[in-house]
Order: structure tokens, then C-alpha cells, then sequence
């Protein structure tokens, strides 16, 4: 018998490619969960920047305060930087930057914290934040209501089985922690890579919709705690999680209602799977 699901941990990046937070509870957006990758550094081209190429990102390490977000460094190299929720205190006018094909409107936070970024990455960069009333749709192909999101790469949610990091773990020599994965929401129960499977399911009775499964890149293969590159675990992750030259683990989520919290220890019930032979999915 399958072993009940149950929502173990909640995750959210509120700066893109910066360290993550895991938290008790998170109110579901229409953009994802609340602070989710609100926030972009963007280079002086004005076009995101990530670990995939800055692997030093990883050792930034974002805190969520009462009036905003304390920046640290990992090996405490630098001095921490604060940086106010109150977007009266950011630039006022809007510029327009690009996240993969996407170009959206976005306000800078300001200089001062700018060039902190730019000193620590060794980078001329800038960061940036989309308020709530900027709306970067969904890829329409997947969307079912156009969705929104945010600078997350493409959809609102990730959602990872702790039973398929464990089958991974299995096959490597050196086993690697979740947050190479960087999902929204682990669950425990069930069986390794069932959520490629799920459709619709609820966590604790609010909906949501898996629509894509995602493909992984090099960003899986940096250590968070030393921001150095290796080749696990994508290139165990190949041999056997490769559908269409596309290397797969955890499932993007759209989420059906918004308001309302998901918290640590909600059950998740799936209430319809995947039809693989009659949808788009890769």
C-alpha cells in the first residue's frame, strides 16, 4: 500500500539563484508563493543573471526579516545587506528586463545595493524587483487560465518527491542534498518520480495542476555550500531520467486558487494523473 503524501518542506528563492529559505508556511500568489523569485539581479544589459554561468550566487544567502531581506555571505566574506520590502524606497521609474525570451517591467531597488552585488559577483549587475501588478504569462501552450509568474524560469511551482531524491541518492557515490533541485514543495510517501505522473491534486483541499515535467541543467551540478561545479548529479540523472535528450526531475505546478497558506505536515491528495499519450508533455 502507498504510503500516505504529505507536504514535508516549503521553499521559496526570493532573489533568483540566491540561496533558498525553507519555511514553515507560504500564502499561495497568483505568481507562485509569497516573496518566490520577486526579486533579479540583471547585468548591464539588462538580462538575468544565474548560477548556471555565476556559480558565487550560491554562497549569498537570503533571510527573510519583518521589513525585508537580510543578505549574508556563506563564509561571511562580506558585510550583510539589507533590503526593505518598501518598494517607496526603490527607484521609481520602470525598465524593462529580460528573463530567458521574456521582457518585462521591473523597478531597481537602488544603487547602493547594486553595487554591493556587483562588488561580491565581480560583475557590473543591478537587482531589480517585479511588483505584483507586472504579469509575465505562463508558456500559453501549458498555461489553462493565463497563469502568471514570476522570475522563476517558467512556471510558478516545483514539486519534488523526497522518494526520488532518495532513488537518486541510491546511484551516487557522494549523495547530494534537495536544494541542488531548488523545488517549492517536497512531500514524503509514495513512490520515487510519481509526481511526473500527477495532474490534479489538492495540498490540504487547494488545488493545483502539474503541467510540465522539468528539465534540469548544469545549476544541479553546484554545491550550495562551496559554489563549486562539478558533474553530479545530472550526469547520473542522465542515464536513466532522460526523455527527448532532456534530462528530467520534479514537476512544475500551477496553482488553481491563491489567498490561502500551505503549511509543513498538510496532506496532499492527487486527484488525476498524466495522460502521456495524449498530451504535450515532454
Amino acid at each position: 500500500m502507498t504510503s500516505s503524501l504529505v507536504l514535508t518542506d516549503i521553499y521559496i528563492y526570493p532573489i533568483k539563484s540566491l540561496g533558498g529559505v525553507r519555511v514553515d508556511q507560504a500564502i499561495v500568489e497568483p505568481q507562485g508563493l509569497q516573496y518566490d523569485r520577486r526579486w533579479l539581479l540583471v547585468d548591464e544589459t539588462n538580462r538575468f543573471l544565474t548560477q548556471r554561468v555565476f556559480p558565487a550566487m550560491a554562497l549569498l544567502q537570503v533571510h527573510l526579516q519583518p521589513e525585508g531581506l537580510l543578505i549574508t555571505h556563506k563564509k561571511q566574506l562580506f558585510e550583510n545587506l539589507f533590503i526593505p520590502f518598501d518598494t517607496r524606497q526603490y527607484l521609481p521609474e520602470y525598465q524593462t528586463v529580460t528573463i530567458w525570451d521574456d521582457v518585462v517591467p521591473a523597478l531597481e531597488v537602488g544603487p547602493a545595493v547594486s553595487a554591493w552585488f556587483s562588488r561580491i559577483l565581480q560583475v557590473n549587475c543591478r537587482l531589480v524587483y517585479m511588483p505584483p501588478t507586472v504579469k509575465r504569462p505562463v508558456d500559453p501552450e501549458y498555461a489553462i487560465n493565463h497563469e502568471v509568474v514570476s522570475f522563476a524560469d517558467a512556471y510558478p511551482m516545483l514539486v519534488i518527491g523526497q522518494a526520488s531524491l532518495n532513488d537518486l541518492n541510491s546511484r551516487l557515490a557522494v549523495p547530494v542534498p534537495m536544494n541542488r533541485f531548488r523545488p517549492n514543495l517536497v512531500f514524503s510517501g509514495g513512490e520515487p518520480f510519481e509526481e511526473d505522473t500527477w495532474r490534479d491534486f489538492t495540498i490540504n483541499n487547494q488545488p493545483f495542476t502539474g503541467v510540465k515535467r522539468c528539465a534540469r541543467c548544469v545549476l544541479t551540478t553546484v554545491n550550495q555550500d562551496t559554489a563549486e561545479k562539478g558533474t553530479e548529479p545530472l550526469r547520473t540523472l542522465a542515464t536513466y531520467r532522460t526523455i527527448n535528450k532532456k534530462v528530467m526531475f520534479g514537476q512544475n505546478v500551477l496553482p488553481r486558487a491563491v489567498g490561502e497558506p500551505l503549511r509543513t505536515g498538510d496532506p496532499i491528495a492527487v486527484l488525476s494523473h498524466q495522460n502521456w499519450n495524449s498530451n504535450k508533455l515532454p
